[in-house]
């Protein structure tokens, strides 16, 4: 190339709109961004429960994207655009479950007169499935917990600390009627029963009945607090 031909390249003008004006756009940075489809997230919902119900049946190894595409009736593509990584939609999923009531809300406690009476009240069948789904999740996750602070805090959040504040509110209405001592160590109290129920689906890989939770009420909960249980532990 002679010098006349690269004072003429370069004094050459660039069309507006042109294919080159697009190319140097994009080769120093001033390209405008492109617009890609607006994110759908009216599936979620859908999606995030049928994680719930697949972690639940197969436990994190065994759970796989398109199980819960299926399960939710939804294209692996939506999901993945969503969620990168079932890591991703698993601590979403978790994270979604019911949270831990406010402390203005009662959230329909039994209001029996007597701790035990609220206590045994709580034992629906209902509330009893619930709690194990959320247990068959959390075994299927323990595993990754110690690697996992987000999923760990997600865990907490949505599947111990609900238990434990109902246990507190129940506690703390009993001393507020001086049914059972002021100085007792409420929160370490609270944590009795989940804990145990805990151990007793995770480790122990034993079913979670009334007669259980019963026995863990009347034998541990009641003495701890100062109670005695009643004669008839069918009461």
């Amino acid at each position: 190339m002679t010098q006349d031909d690269a004072a003429v390249e370069v004094e050459t003008p660039v069309e507006p709109g042109s294919a080159v004006e697009a190319g140097l756009r994009v080769e120093f940075g001033t390209a405008p961004p492109k617009l890609g489809r607006k994110r759908d997230h009216s599936r979620d919902v859908e999606i995030l429960q049928a994680a719930i119900d697949v972690l639940a049946e197969t436990g994190y190894d065994g759970m796989t994207i398109e199980m819960v595409a299926t399960r939710a009736k939804a294209g692996k593509a939506t999901v993945y655009r969503r969620w990168a990584s079932k890591s991703d939609l698993v601590i979403d999923a978790v994270a979604c479950m019911k949270a831990a009531p406010g402390p203005g809300d009662p959230v329909g406690l039994p209001d029996t007169g007597t701790l035990r009476g609220d206590l045994v009240a709580m034992i629906r069948p209902h509330s009893i499935q619930d709690n194990e789904k959320k247990l068959k999740v959390m075994a299927g996750i323990v595993s990754l917990l110690a690697d996992s602070p987000e999923l760990a805090a997600a865990v907490n959040t949505a599947i111990v600390q609900p238990r434990v504040e109902i246990n507190r509110r129940l506690l703390q209405r009993a001393i507020d009627r001086g049914e059972i001592p002021a100085d007792i160590a409420i929160d370490d109290l609270a944590l009795i029963s989940p804990s145990m129920v805990a151990y007793r689906t995770i480790i122990m890989k034993q079913p979670v009945d009334r007669a259980f939770l019963l026995g863990l009420i009347d034998g541990v909960v009641l003495p701890a607090v100062g109670l005695r249980p009643p004669a008839d532990p069918g009461a």
